[in-house]
């Protein structure tokens, strides 16, 4: 079977790219021929021998035409091979299939405005980029191409349908796999004390964890605010983010430094994985975040919003805790003291890793390979 799978470009630090990394690696064992279109892939050499790389990497200047620019070239690209299916990671409407990985637009816009005051709202309202991406969404999903939609949180597959109309045989929730030999409990033996002296940090003191980018709409202001409502907790931030200086001077100006430690972008997150007790993601919007289910297969409690697909994967006291609201400051403060509690977090951890185990990457990929099959025979 001859699958091409598009992706705009991979960051070795971003979700999204990260499942691609694991989807066409799984995909190449279960002998499905796989090309990559893209503008640039790095970080990823151990990739070269399972798949096919065609770049399609065309002039532009801004975001509207670069995203344009991308799917045009691709779409030519596509019209010179042929495959059984097309995959698009991007709103593109060019594709059999379309992994729903960064959710829907309007929807995390509709979720950001919630948190914005109004001269930011009617920014996102008359944003020409927003507006674009919400065109080319509308398009995406309207193309009578479009005969499978992947979705991998059933929070997605409602948006699409709500937001769409899209009927229920073209939905289909798949959840991201994770390597579950690379993210375990172990990591704690191996890790724990060594990163806590590095910070002079007690093996009983509470310590949550936050990674990812995109600082405002993974929740990063709010949970500062709520630790402030948590004693003797202390939080680490793995991520990159432009508003990286000013997070670091909001958690000065609450008298959180000592208590709040910024790694900056970290390629292997795993060391933070086995130092920490609860990881903790108090998104605004997040289809589902991969650090979420790498953290619960290391054995670690999940803290997040209804807000997020990863939610799913949770029920409030037993794997961790549910913010229904991600804009509660009042609310996260009272589950991060709940999951603070001596021996609360292990109790927790315990059970999350083990709600992940069936989602390992072979089950992924076999899940994914079964719709491909499905797909190609109904042709």
């Amino acid at each position: 079977m001859k699958i091409a799978l598009i992706r705009q470009r991979y960051n070795p630090y971003g979700g999204a790219e990260r499942f691609v990394e694991r989807a066409m690696t799984a995909l190449a064992k279960q002998n499905v021929e796989v090309t990559l279109f893209a503008r640039g892939w790095l970080g990823a050499a151990e990739l070269a021998d399972a798949v096919r790389m065609v770049r399609c990497d065309p002039f532009y200047i801004g975001r509207i035409w670069r995203d344009w620019g991308f799917a045009r070239s691709v779409c030519a690209a596509l019209e010179n091979d042929a495959f059984d299916l097309v995959q698009s990671h991007e709103r593109i409407a060019c594709c059999d299939v379309y992994r729903a990985g960064d959710g829907v637009h309007r929807q995390w816009l509709a979720n950001r405005s919630r948190a914005a005051g109004l001269i930011e709202r009617l920014a996102l309202a008359l944003n020409p980029y927003h507006l674009y991406t919400k065109a080319a969404e509308k398009r995406l999903f309207g193309s009578p191409r479009l005969r499978a939609v992947i979705c991998n949180s059933n929070m997605v597959k409602e948006e699409v349908r709500r937001h769409f109309g899209l009927a229920e045989n073209k939905l289909h929730v798949i959840y991201n796999g994770v390597d579950l030999g690379a993210f375990n409990p172990a990591l704690r033996g191996e890790w724990r004390a060594r990163k806590r002296a590095e910070l002079g940090l007690a093996d009983s003191t509470p310590v949550f964890l936050f990674v990812g980018s995109g600082f405002a709409r993974k929740g990063l202001p709010q949970l500062l605010r709520a630790m402030t409502g948590v004693r003797g907790a202390h939080l680490i931030v793995v991520g990159e983010d432009r508003a990286l200086a000013l997070m670091q001077a909001m958690s000065g100006d609450m008298k959180l430094s000592s208590r709040v430690h910024f790694t900056g972008p970290q390629q292997d997150v795993r060391p933070w994985y086995g130092m920490a007790d609860c990881f903790v993601l108090p998104t605004l919007y997040d289809p589902f975040p991969n650090a979420a289910l790498e953290a619960m297969a290391c054995g670690l409690a999940l803290i997040t919003t209804l807000q997020c697909g990863a939610a799913e994967f949770v029920e409030s006291g037993v794997e961790g805790y549910i913010c229904r609201d991600a804009l509660d400051v009042v609310e996260l403060a009272r589950c991060l003291n709940l999951a603070a509690a001596p021996g609360q977090a292990q109790r927790l951890g315990a059970a999350a890793r083990r709600r992940v185990e069936p989602y390992g990457l072979e089950g992924m990929a076999q899940q994914l390979t079964r719709l491909y099959t499905d797909l190609v025979q109904a042709q």
